[in-house]
């Protein structure tokens, strides 16, 4: 299997373990964790998964002068990030934080233009529309969405977060030409666990143990090895080789892949033309984004 077609596996795997996380983190916040303790479990436990891996199976120095930049990554990729995301999903609903986060891959696109000088082609345009026009069919009709004074503020942080995601995607790209994606995370997920101690610890202080049941445990444990410790992983393995707006265009499968794990795990939902249609849509614009320009071009 070449490498190019391992990225795209990779992210589809991160984006049905996103679609999960909607709701699983729900349901662990905020009645028996606190966001910013959530975070600060999140982080920790993943730092030790991957300084663990890093240290023992991946012999890799860095170069100092690459601390500083892994720093500020840290603070888009893990800081503001998951302080973010996780705060607004406790004030907010599911359903609000998985629409909201289709504006990324429009933010991405925007970023790696200015940074990267990454083109921003008709080809490209078209396909995060049609993917965006498919991910809210799916996400909007029959599902109760709302905006007002309960969920502004938690909306406005899911935004800030995508913002926040976008860069780091970004902005990591250059260190994945150097380094082992273990050596990269790794020191990214030291310098977040700096940040964002100070803002868990109280919290996670307050944690009351004894009312987790063993079905919280392995929600908690999912959030912590799939959401974290996997998905970082896979995410910024697939930036190795494809583009930041290619990484980012997959997160409209998230609506879809949720479907089928309704469908196919808990048999609490059903597809219908509707969906059909709007899977075909957020393939198709998956497509378009990630296929080369002068293939596309050619094929016209």
């Amino acid at each position: 299997m070449n490498k190019t077609l391992q990225a795209h596996l990779s992210l589809v795997i991160v984006n049905a373990i996103y679609a999960a996380n909607f709701s699983i983190a729900k349901e662990v916040m905020p009645s028996h964790i606190q966001p910013f303790a959530f975070v600060l479990m999140r982080v920790s436990g993943a730092l030790i998964l991957f300084w663990f891996v890093g240290t023992f199976f991946i012999k890799e120095k860095v170069d100092r002068k690459d601390l500083p930049y892994m720093a500020m990554l840290a603070v888009f990729g893990v800081a503001l990030n998951q302080l973010l995301f996780l705060k607004g999903l406790s004030i907010t609903q599911p359903i609000n934080g998985a629409i909201i986060m289709t504006s990324n891959p429009i933010i991405v696109i925007i970023i790696a233009a200015l940074f990267l000088k990454e083109k921003i082609s008709l080809q490209k345009i078209i396909g995060i529309f049609i993917g965006a026009i498919g991910a809210l069919i799916m996400l909007v009709y029959g599902n109760n969405f709302t905006i007002g004074s309960d969920t502004i503020f938690g909306d406005m942080l899911i935004l800030i977060n995508s913002f926040s995601w976008a860069l780091y995607i970004v902005l990591v790209k250059p260190l994945m030409n150097k380094y082992n994606t273990f050596t990269v995370v790794k020191w990214v997920f030291l310098f977040g666990f700096i940040y964002v101690l100070p803002f868990g610890f109280s919290e996670f202080q307050e944690i009351n143990w004894e009312t987790f049941s063993p079905a919280i445990w392995c929600d908690v444990a999912f959030v912590v090895v799939a959401t974290t410790f996997f998905a970082y992983i896979l995410n910024t393995y697939a930036l190795r080789a494809l583009s930041p707006s290619v990484v980012s265009i997959y997160i409209y499968l998230q609506p879809f892949l949720a479907t089928l794990i309704a469908v196919y795990i808990y048999r609490n939902d059903h597809l219908d033309l509707r969906k059909t249609i709007a899977a075909v849509l957020i393939i198709f614009g998956v497509y378009l984004v990630s296929i080369p320009i002068k293939k596309f071009q050619k094929g016209n």
